[in-house]
């Protein structure tokens, strides 16, 4: 029930939700809920929210975000997540700079697992970033969760989506074109992650989309700085190469990139 949580925090507000931190009166657990007033929902959100209830309702996966709960009522739909201490993958970056290629492993095979139980479900998550991998506890104990499903989308084989969205440092160039699209867009963006683990910033950056695009069609070569490139084992520039490729028919799937060299 609702009223077994305790309100500890605000952590953040929007026109359509109020997410916060609570305590479980009985237990101390910490959690997240996010309280959604249906009244300011669209039908494009309605449907949004939905998506990403109906998927995190039928998973339980160490490395995605765990739905505790859901509450409604006519007014309200409010979501009981668990709480991750960490804060996100991004925060993490500012924090530390870019990391050790064996920690980018390490991260990128919990990225996959999880990525794994997604695919098998055909979603398309659509907005992978460093900002949506949250992460729970600390150095070799990091736990690394996929979150915010709310552009996640159900497609199934040899089906294509067409809607723009997601974030322009992470987004597949196809994307950025307003071309069809399928799961390789998600692959785009897990390049684009291992590429920030190890530089320190995204790949393909730019005030907006259509500087972003430029940036992508004028490059002839991974953007790595010499220094770091000369650091990186050839199993870990291929993986990058392969995954950042602007075509997305020569592009890694997820069952090429999780099986690469690399990730063993």
């Amino acid at each position: 029930m609702l009223k077994d949580y305790k309100a500890k925090s605000k952590l953040s507000e929007s026109l359509t939700s109020t997410v916060w931190l609570v305590n479980h009166r009985l237990t101390g657990e910490e959690a997240v809920i996010k309280c959604f007033n249906l009244s300011k929902l669209n039908l494009n959100l309605r449907s949004c929210l939905n998506n990403e209830l109906e998927f995190l309702s039928s998973v339980d996966h160490p490395n995605i975000i765990r739905l505790l709960q859901v509450f409604q009522d006519d007014d309200f739909i409010i979501m009981v997540m668990e709480y991750c201490d960490g804060g996100t993958l991004s925060s993490y970056i500012k924090r530390h700079g870019r990391v050790e290629e064996d920690i980018a492993r390490r991260f990128m095979k919990q990225i996959g697992a999880g990525l794994e139980i997604i695919h098998d479900n055909h979603i398309i998550h659509r907005d992978l970033k460093p900002e949506n991998i949250l992460l729970v506890g600390s150095g070799d104990e990091l736990v690394l969760k996929i979150a915010d499903f709310s552009l996640a989308r159900k497609l199934l084989p040899g089906k294509y989506l067409e809607t723009v969205c997601g974030s322009p440092f992470y987004m597949a160039p196809e994307v950025l074109q307003f071309q069809r699209y399928n799961e390789k867009a998600d692959m785009w963006s897990v390049g684009a992650i291992i590429f920030e683990l190890l530089q320190g910033y995204p790949p393909f950056r730019g005030m907006n989309n259509v500087q972003v695009l430029r940036n992508i069609k004028s490059s002839t070569s991974l953007p790595f700085s010499r220094l770091i490139l000369q650091q990186l084992h050839p199993d870990c520039i291929d993986v990058c190469s392969r995954l950042l490729s602007v075509n997305p028919v020569t592009r890694l799937s997820f069952d090429e990139f999780y099986k690469h060299e690399f990730m063993m």
